[in-house]
């Protein structure tokens, strides 16, 4: 079924207005950690219970913080990629409640773009 509009503005059906279910929460972090292989990465976990992955060579790094990473407003993970001489690296940042979906999305597609040199 489509709703015409009788002016200006833009018409849509009826299904594309229904509610959609969101993906909320922040799941299960091993969607995450589980992409990473003890060969090429180095896992520590604090005293706080807060993961910290580093790739062997020490430009990627991956926190999680399921309490919120001290001195942050609800910061749950980082992940962060060194640059270069001549190139900026990046960091993105996750509140707590982020998805583990969302964030193993992201960190996949850091890793399938970085082949070894």
């Amino acid at each position: 079924m489509t709703a015409a509009s009788s002016g200006p503005g833009f018409s849509t059906t009826v299904e594309a207005l229904w509610l959609c279910e969101w993906l909320l929460g922040p799941g299960r972090a091993t969607l995450v950690m589980d992409q990473f292989s003890a060969d090429d990465f180095h896992l520590v976990v604090d005293d706080r219970a807060d993961v910290h992955v580093n790739s062997r060579d020490g430009r990627f790094y991956l926190g999680w913080f399921p309490f919120g990473r001290p001195g942050t407003d609800g910061e749950g993970w980082k992940i962060a990629v060194a640059g270069t001489a001549k190139v900026r690296g990046y960091q993105m940042t996750f509140d707590t409640e982020t998805p583990a979906d969302i964030v193993a999305a992201a960190v996949a597609r850091v890793l399938e773009t970085s082949p070894p040199v």
